[in-house]
This record gives structure tokens, C-alpha cells and sequence, in this order.
């Protein structure tokens, strides 16, 4: 049965669900990021006369899509087109003064060059069943989303999110939520957007709390290794460096070319020409421009940013097996290239001691991913609960344990296994078969009442202390206990280090 919610800027038809809520999909948040307006802020959407059909998701933000070798585990985000700034709206309650419901508003991660917020996994039905408004959205991505071109525009891909957040607290009570009463929540990328989101002044007073899963604060671009990409970019495209050429350079010509530079950062021996980039998990990253983002945004964290906004944050147990295990490389690494990596992330030559003498029997291929684990994931949300600590803000932080049985159970707690049961989608193919319906109603009650008053509780699930002091982490898994500073001899490897 189709439902229509009426707006000034012109009506929209969504349509019930067997979960007991409505969908509206494909809503434009953004006019076009393309013609005239390429590499430009986004501008606000053309309105319309009668009743829009919003039965059906948008195109998707222009991409490379996934490694043969990551088939079958990641979905590939649906057909890429022009119109890509839509996000999408799933509500119990439709229709203004219904309750003023909470708010639950996902930004997608894809290495900010892959994702949209299309994907069967983030379908929110499950979630807005819980009695909150679930919203997903797609942004810019790649060199159309996060280069600092030559005029100085930058973070096109944040502003963005922000557009779609503004959409939020403009429309969203008249789908039956509280702009007033807004969570932010995310993977990866998203996570890491949500971070500069807590410390960039346009998005301040669109959200009240937010959830980063497997992201923090560190990553992101100074303005002069972001231009050195830019220009570097330029140059793999074939086209000068300027904003005029690159705005006029096909899409797919930029995302040849951001594939390239991978490619090159994947065989970087100085950190310090690629930064955060090194390695090539990502080319782009939030750029610390001094104006849309002012700085790092775990310093200004630190420094009292986002004081005021409610966080969960977390991370998995074996993050970076995803990105070891499907290409076969966690089986061809050795002992002298786990030692050299971790030099140069200037650990100490006995750190690998220490992590093989917490996993007796550990392959080279497990520490290697446990030590990125830890520098690229579990550390960073250490990180980013201890700023906020420092400024007396609470926080709750979490490790999700559940390994999937999928690769004969290789992968383990990796990247991306726990958004499933946030959903409460479980035919995602990365959770396996038979993944356990019990944890994921006790992580949808738990970040839903978070969501709803800033604390995570669920019955069943013991009581969730901050992080603070104590250093409480709540892992949540096959069982779900309180664990005090766990892992606290990696931990203490990388004081002082990034």
C-alpha cells in the first residue's frame, strides 16, 4: 500500500513495508553534482508540482567498484549516474506530529571511493521497526568528492553529508521524526566522516549524538600532501591541474587514474609523501583545508570539538583480515616483512614479540593483520575516546568479536562483519550462514535506545559503562561483557606514536 507525505517543495510517494514501515527512496537532497555544477558545492534540488514517485533508490555516486578478489563478500553499489545526491527514508510513523521519533541518519563507507547508501545491507526497515526514522544517503566519492582542487575548494564530499543532514532537519518531522533529535552513524569512510563532521562549524547543531564503527580521527589529508595528490592526479589523467580541466575530464578518466595512484601509494617507501595514504588503502581523505575543516580532526577533538555530541565508537577484532585474507597475501607474508612494517610505523623491534606472545601459534599473516588492525582501526578509536575524556565527554566504546564462518572462518571479526546485525540484515554475505539472530536484536536495541537518550542498554546485555578511566569496552559477540583496557600490551606499543 503506497502512503504520500506532503511538502512545500513538492510531495513524495513511499510505500509500506511488511515491517510495519514506510519507504521513500531516491530523494534528491542535492541538484546534480554534474554539468555546470561538477566539482562544485552542492546546490539545493529543484522542487516539483504534485506527487513524486519515491518507490525506487537513485543512481549512485560515480566508482570503481570492488577487486575480483573481494567478489562475493562486498555488494557493489547499484548503477552510477549523474543524479547521485538522493538519500532514502524508512519511518513507522509517516506523516507530521506522529511522535517525533528519533532519528538515525548512516553514512556509507567504500574507502571513499566505493558504497552508496543503496545497498541491501542498509536497507533500514529493520531498524525504523525498532520505533526510530533510519535515513541513508550517498555522497560524492573519489576525486569527485575529496580532492582539494587548485581554487581552494575542497571536502566537497563532506559537504555533501551536511546538505543531506540540513534535508534532515528541514523535512524529517514531517516523516514522523525529531530534527531536534538526530544520531549519525557509520562504517569506515562514514566513520571517518562522521569524526570531521563533530568539528566542522557548518555541520554544528545538525546532530546530537553519533556511532563511528571501524573509523575515527586520524585520517585525513594536510593541504600540502592533498595538493600533491591533486596534482599527481592531474597527471595520471592526462589533463592539466587546474579545477576547470578536472570538472571537465570524463568520470571515469579521474577514477582510472585515482585507481593509478593507488597503485603508486600501495608502493610508497616515504610516509610522509602520501601521509595517511601511504599504503594505498585509500588515495583521498578529508582535507585539513583551515576552512570547511579547520584540523585534524581527532586534535580538535581533543582540543574540546563535538564536546557536546553523545559518541559510540568502536572497532572489530580482525579488521584488516578482509583486506589480507581474499587476495591470498596473509598466506605469502614473512616474518622479516611483519618486522620491517612494523618499523615503519615506528614501533619498537620487540612489538612483534609482543603480539605473537598474546597469539601462540600466530602466522605471520596474523600478526601482520592484528599490528594494522591496531594502527589503523583500534588505536585511532583509543584515540578518539581518550580526547574526549580529556574534556570530560562521555563516550562508550566497543570491539565486536563474532568471526564469520565465511573463508572457512579465516576472516574472522573483519572489516565491515558487524553492520549486518546493526541492521538487522542477516543475508548479508560476509556474515555467513546462520549468523546469530540474538546478536543482532541486542545491537539494534542497543543503538536505538542509545539513539533515542545517548546511553546504549538492551535487556540481556550487562550494563554499559563510558570508557573513562577505567577503560571499558563492551565486546559485543556470540557473548556480551564488559572488558577492562583489552589488548592493553599492544596498546601501550603505540604510545606516543601517530
Amino acid at each position: 500500500m503506497d502512503v504520500v507525505v506532503s511538502r512545500p517543495a513538492g510531495a513524495l510517494r513511499g510505500r509500506w513495508r511488511p515491517e510495519g514501515v514506510a519507504a521513500f527512496l531516491g530523494i534528491p537532497y542535492a541538484a546534480p553534482p554534474f554539468g555546470p555544477r561538477r566539482m562544485r558545492p552542492p546546490a539545493p534540488p529543484a522542487g516539483w508540482d504534485g506527487v513524486r514517485d519515491a518507490l525506487t533508490p537513485g543512481p549512485s555516486a560515480p566508482q570503481p567498484g570492488y577487486s575480483p578478489a573481494m567478489a562475493g563478500l562486498l555488494v557493489e553499489a547499484r548503477e552510477a549516474g549523474e543524479d547521485c545526491l538522493h538519500l532514502n527514508v524508512w519511518t513507522p510513523q509517516p506523516g507530521p506530529g506522529n511522535g517525533g521519533l528519533p532519528v538515525m541518519v548512516w553514512i556509507h563507507g567504500g574507502a571513499f571511493r566505493n558504497g552508496a547508501g543503496t545497498l541491501p545491507v542498509y536497507d533500514g526497515a529493520g531498524l525504523a521497526a525498532e520505533g526510530v526514522v533510519c535515513v541513508t544517503l550517498n555522497y560524492r566519492l573519489g576525486p569527485e568528492g575529496f580532492l582539494l582542487l587548485p581554487d581552494g575548494t575542497a571536502n566537497l564530499g563532506l559537504l555533501d553529508q551536511i546538505a543531506a543532514l540540513e534535508w534532515v532537519r528541514d523535512n524529517i518531522a514531517l516523516f514522523g521524526g525529531d530534527p531536534d533529535n538526530v544520531t549519525v552513524f557509520g562504517e569506515s569512510a562514514g566513520a571517518i566522516s562522521i569524526a570531521a563532521l563533530m568539528t566542522m562549524p557548518r555541520a554544528q547543531g545538525l546532530f546530537r549524538r553519533a556511532i563511528t564503527q571501524s573509523g575515527a580521527g586520524h585520517h585525513s589529508h594536510p593541504e600540502e600532501v592533498a595538493r600533491r595528490i591533486t596534482e599527481r592526479l592531474a597527471s595520471l589523467a592526462g589533463v592539466p591541474a587546474t579545477t576547470e580541466a578536472l570538472a571537465a575530464a570524463e568520470p571515469e578518466r579521474l577514477i582510472a587514474a585515482d585507481t593509478a595512484l593507488r597503485a603508486e601509494m600501495a608502493r610508497a617507501a616515504d610516509a610522509a609523501e602520501w601521509g595517511e595514504s601511504t599504503g594505498g588503502g585509500t588515495s583521498v581523505l578529508p582535507v585539513v583545508d583551515g576552512s570547511t575543516l579547520p584540523a585534524r580532526p581527532v586534535d580538535a577533538i581533543a582540543a574540546g570539538a563535538g564536546r557536546e555530541i553523545d559518541l559510540i565508537t568502536g572497532t572489530n577484532s580482525d579488521e584488516f583480515r578482509l583486506f589480507l585474507v581474499p587476495s591470498g597475501m596473509a598466506e605469502r607474508l614473512t616474518p622479516p616483512v611483519v618486522e620491517a612494517v612494523a618499523g615503519a610505523y615506528g614501533l619498537d623491534p620487540a612489538a612483534v614479540a609482543v603480539y605473537a606472545e598474546e597469539r601462540p601459534g600466530a602466522t605471520p599473516g596474523d600478526l601482520f593483520a592484528a599490528l594494522l588492525t591496531d594502527q589503523g582501526y583500534r588505536v585511532p578509536a583509543i584515540r578518539l575516546a581518550e580526547a574526549r575524556a580529556s574534556r570530560d565527554a562521555g563516550t562508550y566504546v566497543y570491539e565486536f568479536t563474532r568471526a564469520t564462518p565465511v573463508l572457512g572462518g579465516a576472516l574472522g571479526a573483519c572489516h565491515t562483519a558487524e553492520i549486518g546485525f546493526v541492521f538487522g540484515n542477516l543475508a548479508d554475505p560476509i556474515l555467513g550462514e546462520n549468523p546469530p539472530e540474538e546478536l543482532s536484536a541486542r545491537m539494534r536495541a542497543l543503538w536505538t535506545s542509545f539513539a533515542r537518550t545517548g546511553r546504549p542498554q538492551a535487556g540481556g546485555v550487562p550494563e554499559w559503562p563510558v570508557y573513562g578511566a577505567g577503560r571499558n569496552v563492551m565486546e559485543l559477540g556470540e557473548e556480551t561483557a564488559v572488558a577492562v583496557d583489552p589488548g592493553r600490551r599492544e596498546r601501550l606499543l603505540w604510545e606516543g606514536i601517530r
